[in-house]
C-alpha cells in the first residue's frame, strides 16, 4: 500500500509539473484558441518562427540572459566559497551579525536594495552595461550560494586536508582529490541557484540594464502585456528550458554521486 500510495504521489507531482509546460506547448502552436474548445481550431508555427526570428531579437535577449547567468554564477560561486569556508570552521566575534548580513540583500525589497547602488553605478559608469547587471544580479546570488557552500564545509572535516598535506599532497592535489570531491554536491547547488536567481531576475535588470540591456525575461513581460499569446507561450517554454536543464543536471550529478557513495 504505501508503495502504492509513493507512486500515486509522484505521479500527481509529475502531472502537476507537466501540465503547464503542456498547456504551453499547445499555446505555442495554437492559431486561436476560444471557449469552449477543447482544443485550437488551428494550429500554426507562426510563433515559434518569430521566436526564431533574428531580426525580432529574441536570439539576442537569450544570449544576454545566459552570458550574465553564467557570469554571474562563476563570480558568486568564487565569492562565497572563501566566505563559507571561514564561516563553517571558524569561530569569531560578530558571527551572527555576519550571517545577518549575508541575509539582508536578500530579506531587503529588491526595490530599494537596487536604488541604493543605481546612482554609484551612474557616477562610475556601470548603469545600462552587462557588467552593472552582473555585479547587481550578485546580491541576491552571492548569500545563497554562501549558504549552501557553508553547509557542505560543516560536513567536511578540515583535517582531513592536514592528512592529505602529512602525507605529501600539495595544496592543488588537496583541493582537488579531497576537498573538492567532499564540497562538490553543495558546490553543484550553489551554482545552480546562483544561475537560477541571475536567470529569473527582471525587477534589478530594468532598473540597471534601463532597457538597453535587453535579457528573455524583459521580452517575455512585454509580450505576455501585448496579448500575443502564442508567442508569449513560446517565448516562456524558451525561457523554462535552460532553467530545467539546470535543475535536471544538478539532480542527475547528486543521484550519480548518491549512487557512487
Amino acid at each position: 500500500m504505501t508503495s502504492v500510495n509513493a507512486r500515486a504521489a509522484l505521479a500527481a507531482v509529475v502531472a502537476v509539473t507537466i501540465a503547464p509546460a503542456a498547456l504551453l506547448g499547445v499555446w505555442s502552436f495554437a492559431r486561436g484558441w476560444h471557449w469552449p474548445s477543447l482544443l485550437p481550431a488551428v494550429w500554426s508555427a507562426r510563433a515559434w518562427g518569430y521566436v526564431a526570428s533574428p531580426e525580432t531579437g529574441i536570439l539576442d535577449a537569450l544570449s544576454n540572459s545566459a552570458l550574465i547567468a553564467l557570469l554571474v554564477t562563476v563570480l558568486s560561486v568564487a565569492a562565497a566559497f572563501p566566505a563559507a569556508r571561514a564561516l563553517a570552521w571558524r569561530d569569531f566575534p560578530g558571527k551572527r551579525a555576519v550571517l545577518f548580513l549575508l541575509l539582508a540583500p536578500v530579506l531587503a525589497p529588491p526595490l530599494a536594495a537596487v536604488m541604493g547602488v543605481h546612482e554609484l553605478f551612474l557616477r562610475y559608469g556601470l548603469a545600462e552595461t552587462i557588467l552593472g547587471i552582473v555585479l547587481t544580479h550578485l546580491a541576491p546570488a552571492v548569500p545563497y550560494a554562501t549558504l549552501m557552500l557553508t553547509g557542505s564545509f560543516s560536513q567536511f572535516d578540515p583535517a582531513w586536508e592536514a592528512q592529505a598535506r602529512t602525507l605529501g599532497a600539495s595544496r592543488s592535489a588537496t583541493w582537488l582529490h579531497v576537498t573538492l570531491p567532499a564540497i562538490a554536491p553543495g558546490l553543484a547547488v550553489a551554482a545552480a541557484f546562483s544561475f537560477l536567481i541571475s536567470w529569473s531576475q527582471y525587477l534589478l535588470t530594468l532598473l540597471i540594464g534601463g532597457g538597453r540591456v535587453i535579457t528573455l525575461p524583459l521580452l517575455l513581460v512585454n509580450f505576455q502585456r501585448g496579448g500575443d499569446e502564442s508567442v508569449a507561450a513560446a517565448l516562456s517554454l524558451v525561457y523554462l528550458g535552460p532553467a530545467v536543464a539546470v535543475f535536471a543536471a544538478v539532480a542527475r550529478f547528486l543521484s550519480v554521486r548518491e549512487t557512487d557513495e
